[in-house]
């Protein structure tokens, strides 16, 4: 599924992979397993920290593109070491209508291939309705993300 740097734990996973299953808890404490969204189109992108300059942009460029993911029927994971309680007050202060999902023992970053000794790094996977990683951001221009996104989700039809 996914190979490991014979010099370090970091994974490199690959466009065309499935994506590695997981389960995390959101704001709200429910969990969400990758898998149970099989047939849904889901982006998931792992992020600093709630509230800072960056991840504030590129959540609110997803938010305000949100109208469109819905109509696309995709799913949007934002994931960061914080905790349920900052995740809460992130959300209410921007009114962000997706979940964001608390890593904080950093095992999916690790997983992902994102974890950074403070912050994963900000890096964005869109995997299909197969559970198959289509497009891989390596390099996340925090303006126009969401549109981005919606973009290539189009065009990998």
């Amino acid at each position: 599924m996914f190979s490991c740097s014979l010099r370090s734990n970091e994974v490199h996973l690959t466009e065309g992979q499935a994506a590695p299953n997981f389960t995390l808890q959101d704001q709200d404490g429910d969990e969400h397993t990758l898998s149970s969204y099989r047939g849904k189109k889901v982006v998931i992108y792992f992020y600093p920290k709630d509230d800072t300059p960056g991840c504030t942009k590129e959540a609110c460029g997803i938010r305000d593109a949100y109208d469109d993911f819905v109509d696309q029927d995709i799913v949007v994971f934002g994931i960061s070491y914080d905790g349920a309680e900052a995740h809460q007050s992130f959300i209410k202060k921007y009114n962000l209508p997706f979940n964001l999902l608390s890593d904080s023992d950093k095992s999916i970053s690790r997983l992902y291939g994102t974890a950074g000794t403070f912050f994963p790094m900000r890096k964005t996977f869109l995997i299909d309705e197969s559970g198959t990683i289509k497009k891989i951001y390596s390099k996340v221009s925090v303006v126009g993300h969401g549109h981005e996104i919606l973009r290539d989700f189009s065009i990998s039809k």
